[in-house]
């Protein structure tokens, strides 16, 4: 492993792009619809898996859509995928949406990239 891809031990910061804070709230927003205790707790299993993430940042596999890029990471939780950038000192989370889905090329464009 070369030291670029080293786990960090001080988890890196966490940074949330507006477009990655939206799709939380409308993600817990869709499933409280239906049961509003279901949102809290997905919304919180897929904060803590950012926060996993920032611990272990290169853990995530790479972005199929963009395999050319190995600072783009992502989860995949459930039915979402939680995309991320990794930086120095930042994990930036650009976007969470449903695995189905193909990565949303704007993403990048939106966060300056």
């Amino acid at each position: 492993m070369t030291a670029k891809h080293q786990e960090h031990r001080q988890p890196l910061a966490i940074s949330w792009s507006h477009r990655a804070r939206n799709d939380l709230l409308a993600i817990g927003e869709y499933i409280a619809a239906d049961n509003p205790s279901a949102a809290a707790h997905w919304i919180e299993r897929l904060i803590t898996a950012v926060e996993r993430a920032s611990r272990l940042p290169f853990s995530g596999r790479i972005v199929p859509e963009y395999s050319d890029r190995e600072e783009l990471r992502e989860m995949l939780v459930r039915n979402y995928r939680i995309v991320y950038r990794v930086g120095p000192h930042t994990l930036e989370v650009l976007t969470i949406f449903e695995g189905h889905r193909l990565f949303p090329p704007e993403v990048l464009s939106e966060n300056n990239d």
